[in-house]
């Protein structure tokens, strides 16, 4: 079993490493000093502008999307590279243009989207021109359970006209913001959903939900108000928004693959997505381990460095450990899904989905238990990245139902045939 990475990956990270020493972190305070100059609170600061033409001009750019459309690595090249970005979570996946929703908007539009839909949509995205939000999530029903979606889809001659209230729609609050994806229901009175066929393809056969372009400046669109994330308006990368859809009239030429393929996209999207929170997840116990060591080694409480403190000790050897274990279990998953798709890893895609945001969790915890009063304020990043990390535990799927899942799928294997 070899455990290294291949020459590509090794070049790219050597690469990666010294743009973030040379101008991610330095751009770090450069970042909160504009966030705090700005007349609009959801503009974003110009250095990350500045950050995304110098990645681009160096190649660092589009890792995430294998294929002619993006960087061609597969997740296990792209896996370490995601972990780097996560160091620092608020610039450096946006200047590489590997950031959140986009991504998986990109991937669905690079596997559904027809050629006018990619043309119009996917180059500015892929070329970081515009930003874009995934509108599934819903304040009115229980998300956690996707065939709750309730957003109307009705056709009407050569339109689709979309009636829905949406919530939590990540990015939306953005001013680069100019496209939604859109889950709802064409079809109410048909199945609920159907697995993805082969290789992540749309199931076929009748089914409620569909997915469908909508332009942020449709009539119609309303984007309410920025939701708080923990006290976080996240406006540092567009926020999160409540929004409105009343009776948008969206062109028939707009709907995503089919009608009735929604749930199946839906699968296809948050497979890949769920894997690269994991990866950057890591880069943030990194950045929290390294953290808390250099405050332990710095601060002396009863006469000695806090770092000789045997708890402190404790959970500074438990990081490491639960570190390695996450890394070599998302390593594990991104070659599985390169090497029997996404629907052979979905055990694996599961098992990380649970347990890495939890184990992070735990880093920064501690992390932030050792800087003190120092860990809960605006001075070091550990409160900021806690709060992003405990949502990852809701946002792709909460934790308890990658469990059901998972226990079923765990014991398929011991039930009789036939057995429910």
């Amino acid at each position: 079993m070899d455990f290294a990475f291949d020459e590509k990956t090794e070049e790219l990270r050597g690469q990666l490493l010294e743009f973030m020493d040379s101008h991610i972190y330095p751009a770090e305070p450069v970042f909160e000093q504009q966030l705090a100059e700005r007349d609009d609170p959801w503009a974003i600061p110009p250095v990350v502008e500045e950050l995304k033409a110098e990645a681009r001009k160096r190649g660092l750019w589009n890792f995430f999307l294998p294929g002619d459309h993006g960087a061609g690595l597969t997740n296990l090249q792209y896996a370490p590279l995601a972990e780097i970005t996560g160091r620092s979570i608020r610039l450096a996946p946006t200047a590489l243009n590997c950031a959140a929703p986009d991504t998986g908007n990109m991937e669905v539009l690079t596997m559904f989207g027809t050629e006018q839909q990619q043309k119009q949509w996917l180059e500015p995205l892929l070329n970081g021109e515009i930003r874009s939000a995934f509108a599934m999530t819903e304040p009115d029903v229980a998300s956690s359970d996707a065939r709750n979606i309730e957003t109307a889809i009705r056709r009407d001659g050569d339109e689709y006209v979309v009636n829905g209230r949406k919530w939590y729609i990540s990015g939306a609050m953005n001013p680069a913001c100019k496209i939604f994806i859109v889950m709802g229901k064409t079809d109410p009175d048909a199945a609920p959903h159907k697995q993805p066929g082969r290789g992540g393809a749309p199931a076929g056969g009748r089914q409620q939900h569909s997915m469908i372009l909508v332009p942020r400046d449709a009539p119609g669109v309303t984007v309410k108000r920025g939701m708080h994330v923990f006290g976080y308006d996240d406006s540092d990368h567009g926020g999160h928004a409540e929004v409105l859809f009343e009776d948008v009239r969206v062109p028939v030429e707009n709907l995503i693959a089919g009608e009735g393929d929604g749930f199946a996209i839906a699968q296809a999207r948050l497979g890949p997505g769920r894997i690269h929170h994991c990866m950057r997840a890591i880069g943030m116990a990194e950045r929290a381990l390294e953290l808390m060591c250099r405050r332990a080694i710095s601060r002396e409480a009863f006469g000695k460095p806090i770092a000789q403190q045997g708890v402190v000790q404790d959970w500074i050897a438990e990081s490491r450990v639960k570190i390695e274990q996450q890394r070599l279990l998302v390593l594990k998953t991104a070659w599985l899904m390169d090497t029997v798709g996404n629907q052979g890893a979905h055990t694996e895609i599961q098992a990380i989905k649970i347990s890495t945001p939890v184990a992070v969790e735990w880093i920064l915890d501690k992390a932030v238990q050792v800087h003190g009063a120092g860990g809960v304020s605006q001075d070091f990043p550990l409160a900021a990245m806690w709060a992003g990390n405990r949502t990852l535990r809701l946002a792709d799927g909460p934790d308890e139902v990658h469990k059901r899942s998972l226990a079923r799928r765990e014991l398929k294997k011991y039930l009789s045939e036939g057995a429910k």
